[in-house]
């Protein structure tokens, strides 16, 4: 039989029981958006992989702590409004975003929720940020500084295939941050003497038509960093091998598919670093008050695979010069 004071003890101990199993009962799952532009392809999986590692080593486990919402434009920007909407019914604690067309869409579903850019190319040009020391409002995150290296890009391709005179330029006007690397392009062009042949393409049946205004010998073709691009790089680098064209690319995944070189910024790294940001802002900072970040990691990457079907020699200087070289 149980005694006054035991019975006391007991009801002392239920009563507080709940309290410590509150206590002990796992904090809330994060959710992260993940608005992908491109596919959900060997590209698409190296970026989400370093996203991935990186977050876990600062202590966020998936299924645990934290857990993931993908959308894969795969290249068709017309999809960013809808996924945008849906991460802000869903009510992630944060968007990654990747380039300024998928921003400019979260941005436009949103004004609360934070969002993490992950290679804009002028993230401050294109109205993302009001600046790269103090952002503001709702988005921070990683430029890629495309505009940056496209006099570079022009360069290389002019050391790699003598005798350059004409330069195709492919690109998404729709992404209003190529409009600028066009521009530059154009400018470096004309300042080496280079005449430019602009090759706009809005969707993947854009691309087919594009090559027909290629013609001619002293021609090669720079391709813009672009969702649609990375998404039919096998196709655009197909075409431009049948006419013997050699290609200047943004990324090395490029040039798994046929391209002849590229250099830009090393987007394992780029997504490792957009993981920082991410549990900055889950651990309660405000995305305005975290600087943009410039990349410090740069890859030139050189196919001489590539480089021996279209009959060039490239320079051993160049060569020496490359992060990889494919043969």
């Amino acid at each position: 039989m149980i005694g006054r004071r035991e019975f006391i003890t007991l009801l002392g101990g239920a009563a507080i029981w709940p309290h410590v199993a509150r206590a002990q009962q796992p904090a809330q799952i994060k959710r992260v958006g993940m608005l992908m532009g491109f596919a959900n392809d060997a590209l698409g999986q190296v970026s989400v992989k370093a996203f991935q590692q990186e977050l876990e080593r600062l202590g966020w486990a998936e299924g645990r702590s934290v857990a993931f919402e993908f959308r894969w434009a795969e290249g068709r920007s017309e999809r960013f409004a809808d996924f945008a909407a849906e991460f802000v019914r869903l009510r992630v604690d944060v968007i990654l975003t990747t380039a300024t067309p998928s921003t400019a869409a979260a941005m436009q579903a949103t004004s609360k929720i934070p969002i993490v850019f992950v290679g804009s190319g002028d993230p401050v040009g294109s109205g993302l940020v009001t600046s790269l020391a103090r952002p503001g409002g709702n988005v921070t995150g990683l430029s890629n500084q495309n505009r940056d290296v496209a006099s570079k890009r022009v360069a290389l391709l002019r050391e790699i295939v003598p005798g350059l005179r004409r330069l195709g330029v492919m690109h998404n006007p729709g992404n209003p941050v190529l409009m600028l690397e066009m521009r530059e392009v154009q400018e470096a062009a004309h300042t080496m003497g280079l005449d430019v042949i602009p090759l706009e393409i809005r969707h993947t049946e854009d691309i087919a038509p594009a090559f027909e205004a290629l013609q001619g010998p002293a021609l090669s073709l720079y391709v813009s960093g672009d969702p649609l691009v990375n998404s039919n790089a096998l196709r655009i680098n197909t075409l431009a091998l049948v006419r013997r064209l050699p290609t200047m690319h943004a990324e090395r995944a490029q040039l798994e598919t046929g391209g002849l070189i590229s250099y830009g910024v090393n987007r394992a790294d780029l997504y490792r670093r957009g993981a920082d940001y991410v549990d900055k802002i889950l651990r309660g900072a405000k995305p305005g008050d975290i600087p943009v970040q410039q990349p410090t990691k740069f890859d030139l990457v050189i196919n001489l695979i590539t480089a021996k079907a279209l009959g060039l020699a490239v320079p051993p200087t160049l060569l020496a010069t490359a992060n990889e070289v494919i043969e």
